[in-house]
């Protein structure tokens, strides 16, 4: 049967088949920060914080905002006329901009030790002023990520919502860390804690890994004909 996603120790078997010490902390701290892959490549060594025990996590995210033409005023799509100067809007203008979020995100000490052996061995690289823990693309991230299952032998995993199968990928470590704090604590305290922890602005997209990880319905349903007599 097709899995929908890794357990814990399947990932250490993906960290123990990572050649370089690089590779093998981008692997753990995907898991065990349950980070996005653009927020793992944006850590830099100011970001950690070893007396604490944390890391700083920044997400950056691009969105498209309308304004119009002349006074600059914002506009939603409905928008016929400016609210700001009254102009008639034919052509709004678009603009893309950054909006940067931060949390702040507990590490275990066995990581926090592979960041300092891998920090001791110069592993990181500056770059405008910064000491990045990762000079790679997000490509080369998902490379490493799948060549790691492959010498582990991992099975391809399968999307829950499509049915179809894919390769071990950065983000599949994400639901897998999402997956496993669900299991330990499903409860209303945990899943608030676990969105806080992942960054999502909604518990919506926190409560879908309930569904995955648990077989409440099927538990549910089985308890609905315990005792019962079945006719033959």
């Amino acid at each position: 049967m097709a899995k929908a996603y890794l357990e814990p120790v399947e990932i250490e078997k993906l960290e123990e088949a990572a050649e370089y010490l690089r590779d093998r902390l981008l692997i753990r701290l995907l898991f065990h920060l349950g980070c996005r892959i653009s927020e793992a490549l944006g850590i830099t060594v100011g970001d950690i914080d070893f007396s604490r025990g944390t890391v700083t996590i920044q997400h950056l995210k691009q969105r498209i905002s309308l304004s119009c033409p002349q006074c600059e005023a914002g506009l939603s799509k409905s928008h016929r006329f400016c609210p700001g100067c009254g102009l008639e809007v034919e052509k709004a203008v678009a603009q893309e901009k950054e909006h940067q979020r931060l949390r702040t995100l507990p590490i275990d000490e066995t990581t926090l030790t592979m960041l300092r052996e891998y920090i001791k061995r110069n592993g990181p690289v500056s770059r405008m002023g910064k000491r990045l823990l990762f000079d790679i693309s997000r490509h080369r991230a998902w490379q490493i990520v799948k060549d790691c299952a492959r010498r582990a032998r991992l099975p391809r995993l399968v999307n829950a919502e499509t049915g179809k199968t894919h390769n071990v990928s950065p983000h599949r470590l994400r639901d897998a860390f999402a997956v496993h704090a669900v299991k330990l604590d499903d409860s209303g305290d945990g899943l608030r804690m676990l969105q806080e922890h992942l960054g999502h602005r909604s518990i919506t997209t926190t409560m879908r890994y309930r569904k995955v990880s648990g077989e409440e319905q099927k538990e549910w349903y089985q308890k609905l004909w315990e005792g019962v007599k079945q006719d033959g």
